[in-house]
């Protein structure tokens, strides 16, 4: 796969991403003025596209996005193209792309399936709970429950600083005078990101304190406990509205990010090459 056909994959990717956040967020946002829509996650989302028209298509276009995606930020986190290096910093962020590479996958799995008419393998938050429900039973698991708790939140905490005081165009090559929309959209987008995340962590800890995997929450129940809180309403939707944004943030992103995508080819010629220089051979 040659660099340019990775860039064109990695665009498509941002796009799709951006599409589900949209979706999402401007679901949430109608259901907080009372218009409407769902506080759903992504899978949710996603169900809800088939009532459009062409939805089965649309979602077909989505699940090869993501699909796209989830190929470009283990690409990214392999060979280090955002060059993190090898701090432990650096590490924790492409480890960070590994995660969200699988998990892209797996959300262009049940893409696929409902662009197929198959029923889904889980629904929104089934799956995290049978997978912190594993995690309980392992030894130590509350521990190790905790840790994960803990780590998310602290990267929650990260989407919020970047959201505040953060740059959160580094990686764009803006047209003259796009910074004045385009950073207000990212600082947006990566605070109610933030808050979402923060939310998560904090209801895996819940479950490692009770050894409960039900405490556990996802993105949807997460916009619903927002909701529940007093001035809910106000609270789902200004976490709402920044997830639309950062779903129009990842379309800015698909369209102006610079990419250094490598040339997978020529990362096989050097690897023979190595190969063929070691002793013995």
């Amino acid at each position: 796969m040659d660099a340019p056909t990775l860039e064109h994959i990695a665009r498509l990717g941002y796009g799709a991403r951006g599409a589900v956040y949209c979706l999402v967020g401007g679901l949430a946002v109608l259901a907080a003025v009372g218009t409407g829509g769902q506080t759903g996650g992504s899978k949710s989302a996603l169900t809800a596209l088939l009532t459009q028209p062409f939805g089965r298509i649309w979602l077909g276009l989505v699940a090869l996005g993501l699909l796209c995606f989830a190929v470009w930020r283990i690409v990214e986190a392999a060979t280090d193209a955002d060059r993190h290096g090898r701090s432990g910093k650096g590490l924790a962020v492409r480890a960070a792309h590994v995660v969200s590479g699988l998990t892209n996958a797996a959300l262009a799995l049940s893409a696929g399936q409902l662009a197929l008419g198959l029923a889904l393998s889980s629904r929104d938050n089934e799956a995290a709970q049978d997978w912190t429900a594993w995690l309980l039973g392992q030894p130590f698991g509350q521990w190790l429950t905790g840790i994960v708790g803990l780590v998310v939140i602290g990267i929650g905490l990260g989407f919020l600083r970047k959201g505040w005081s953060g740059d959160v165009v580094k990686h764009l090559a803006l047209p003259a005078g796009a910074g004045s929309w385009a950073v207000p959209l990212g600082r947006l987008g990566f605070a109610a990101r933030g808050v979402v995340f923060a939310l998560i962590g904090g209801f895996l800890v819940l479950a490692a304190v009770h050894s409960r995997s039900s405490e556990v929450k996802g993105l949807g129940e997460s916009l619903v406990f927002l909701r529940s809180q007093p001035f809910g309403w106000v609270l789902l939707g200004l976490t709402a509205a920044g997830l639309f944004a950062f779903g129009l943030f990842s379309f800015v992103q698909a369209r102006y990010r610079r990419i250094d995508a490598p040339d997978m080819a020529d990362g096989k010629a050097a690897l023979k090459s190595a190969a063929s220089s070691l002793p013995g051979r």
